[in-house]
């Protein structure tokens, strides 16, 4: 007895087309499936961010007209000297230097004893409630800290409850307002890479320099301190630009004190005078430009 065997037809060869040959080329090459999952967000990043800047520097050499208050786009270098020779804007910018320098050095003394608990003394479980501790003021609003700030700092506020019965009072309203309330907010921008840093120190270091004789402050000197350093410097990028370019916190807490921010606020607003906004725009990033030029050795760069 004989059976017929069913007829096997061939399975249709797979049609190379455009999309199967693109996959096919992605999967050998995966420099170039990088490259295209990066189209997309380094197209907008060049769009938003590098031609908004190079606008807003090309705009400084540009003026307004007196009569129509029109943007003139004829270069002229008259909105550059004026913010580099006017008495007003270099007084300023020492002053906006000046918060920026004092709220990156209260961060940094703030955070270092913070992170090296977290990093090295505090348990995996007290490690991860500080950390969170840490995250949770980022979660509010900026104007709701700030705000609160002002009413902290007020003269009927908290602060003044407290101390009074010392002897002492409240700041109130002005630079020291200011610069208490910036460190706040950017605090734990510079605690995160310091913990960051010093998670990375082995432990075995500090009991090496431990049974080697080294005693608390020697060993955080010459073992802990060279090698946390660039995560120091990169937590100063965060405070220190971020303070140079506030001007919101000046507006709430810093009475008639002006920044940087302010002026460029003032001039893009009331004034309407976009050009010499941009102008002043310019001085911060500058300053941010020569102050990464300057930490680019030291490894912070990769800290961020």
């Amino acid at each position: 007895m004989t059976t017929n065997a069913p007829t096997r037809h061939p399975l249709p060869a797979p049609r190379a087309d455009f999309a199967r040959r693109g996959s096919a080329f992605l999967a050998t090459h995966p420099r170039a499936r990088l490259a295209f999952l990066l189209t997309a967000p380094l197209f907008w990043l060049v769009v938003v961010y590098i031609v908004a800047l190079a606008l807003l520097l090309v705009t400084a050499f540009w003026s307004v007209d007196s009569f129509t208050g029109e943007i003139t786009t004829e270069w002229t270098l008259d909105n550059v000297i004026t913010v580099l020779t006017g008495s007003l804007y270099q007084t300023v910018t020492l002053r906006t230097i000046g918060v920026a320098l004092a709220v990156t050095i209260i961060d940094v003394l703030l955070a270092l004893p913070i992170a090296f608990y977290m990093a090295k003394v505090a348990s995996p479980r007290m490690q991860r409630i500080l950390v969170i501790m840490v995250l949770t003021p980022l979660w509010a609003s900026y104007l709701v800290k700030a705000y609160a700030w002002r009413s902290v700092l007020s003269q009927d506020g908290i602060l003044e409850w407290l101390v009074a019965p010392f002897g002492g009072h409240t700041p109130g309203y002005g630079l020291p307002a200011t610069i208490i309330t910036l460190s706040y907010l950017w605090l734990p921008y510079v605690i995160l890479p310091i913990y960051a840093g010093l998670e990375r120190v082995p432990d075995s270091l500090l009991e090496a320099s431990g049974d080697l004789g080294g005693r608390t402050w020697p060993t955080l000197r010459l073992v802990v301190f060279p090698l946390v350093l660039p995560a120091i410097i990169a937590g100063t990028i965060f405070s220190f630009s971020l303070s140079l370019g506030d001007y919101i916190t000046v507006n709430i807490v810093g009475g008639a004190s002006q920044m940087l921010g302010n002026l460029v606020y003032t001039n893009v607003g009331a004034a309407n005078n976009l050009p010499l906004a941009s102008a002043i725009a310019l001085i911060p990033i500058v300053i941010i430009f020569g102050y990464l030029f300057l930490v680019r050795r030291t490894g912070a760069l990769d800290n961020l």
